[in-house]
């Protein structure tokens, strides 16, 4: 629950949070007569605003936010782009939105997000209060949902889920493509996603495609793709960490890159606390991978350029599992913060490659 002052009275409603964010402790009204500096102020004070006035507004009143968050200097290097990262995250989250009964938001001009709202959190709810930058990411990520994301290598769209990856970044994907198979009878795609690599591997006459994911929503994200690409008989989705029963000739893995900390349920699918994914797929192999068969790790290099792993500590890691290198295809990024020269991270970003490691036993 949210609790707060209005016109004198004490009121209360049910906190809503899809990323799973506490409520503020200290919560004013305000309207359209709060200016930015005040609003910036108290937000970083820690007090969020309850908005009552136009919603339009409202979202210029968060870009006004977003324009006095400082981000980190070029140059200054990861952990100064994270902390400036999570300072702005807080800060704009202090703006906050009501709701009344069926996801309906109550402010003059407010858009008709019944059905965004209904995606992430179920399509009955009581009456509550949110975050209004939250709730602009569940309507961005409806729209992903909507019209889906162009993947070249299957010739057709995916449609990625609020809170699970998306496969905008196309060379990881490509590499799969392309690398040669060990043969169609069956393979292991481990944390799943989208399922958009089970799809791109069915589609190259994998007979058997068995797609693991621990997240629901990843689950129901991969089954739903799954189904609109019309691969359901040959790609199996299963709710479980890492690996399902059984051994494959090929297994997949397509790893969070970074192991840092999350800052949110959304940061999963780029940050690896300790490794934890890429250290359980590595030592797992070994009672998973049929004789003769192979794994591919598809893995960027970003974590070495950033000082987040030591180069070489991979291919130490690959000794230690008891698996050898049999082959490596690479590609670098194509998205636009490679260009960036604005980009706190922009050095790390320009030199990064990305690698599919064929790996045996």
């Amino acid at each position: 629950m949210i609790r707060w002052t209005e016109a004198g009275r004490e009121r209360s409603a049910a906190w809503r949070s899809a990323l799973g964010a506490p409520p503020p402790e200290r919560v004013v009204v305000a309207d359209d007569r709060m200016k930015a500096a005040t609003a910036y102020r108290l937000a970083c004070e820690g007090t969020a605003l309850l908005w009552r006035g136009d919603f339009q507004n409202a979202r210029q009143l968060l870009n006004a936010m977003a324009r006095r968050c400082k981000p980190a200097a070029p140059g200054s290097g990861f952990h100064r782009h994270r902390q400036a990262q999570s300072q702005r995250a807080r800060t704009l989250g202090m703006l906050l939105v009501p709701y009344d009964a069926g996801h309906v938001v109550p402010l003059r001009r407010a858009p008709d997000v019944r059905e965004a709202c209904a995606e992430v959190y179920g399509p009955e709810a009581p009456p509550g209060v949110g975050r209004l930058r939250e709730l602009l990411g569940l309507i961005g990520a409806h729209e992903w949902r909507r019209k889906g994301v162009h993947v070249p290598a299957l010739g057709a769209r995916v449609h990625p889920y609020h809170g699970v990856f998306s496969p905008i970044r196309g060379e990881y994907v490509d590499l799969v493509a392309e690398a040669p198979l060990p043969g169609d009878r069956l393979a292991f795609d481990i944390g799943t996603g989208t399922g958009v690599l089970a799809a791109v591997l069915a589609r190259r006459g994998v007979r058997h495609v068995v797609a693991t994911d621990l997240d629901q929503r990843a689950v129901e994200c991969a089954a739903d793709n799954v189904a609109r690409l019309g691969l359901d008989d040959q790609v199996e989705i299963v709710r479980t960490d890492l690996f399902p029963p059984g051994r494959a000739p090929l297994v997949v893995c397509n790893p969070p890159w970074l192991p840092a900390k999350p800052i949110s349920p959304l940061d999963h699918a780029v940050y690896d606390p300790g490794g934890r994914m890429l250290q359980g797929f590595l030592s797992g192999l070994a009672e998973h991978l049929e004789p003769g068969g192979e794994a591919w790790l598809i893995l960027s290099d970003l974590a070495e350029h950033l000082g987040l792993r030591e180069r070489g500590e991979l291919k130490v890691a690959f000794e230690g599992a008891g698996l050898r290198v049999a082959g490596r295809l690479d590609a670098v990024p194509r998205h636009s913060r490679t260009k960036d020269m604005t980009d706190p991270l922009h050095a790390a970003r320009a030199a990064e490659v990305t690698s599919l490691w064929r790996l045996t036993r």
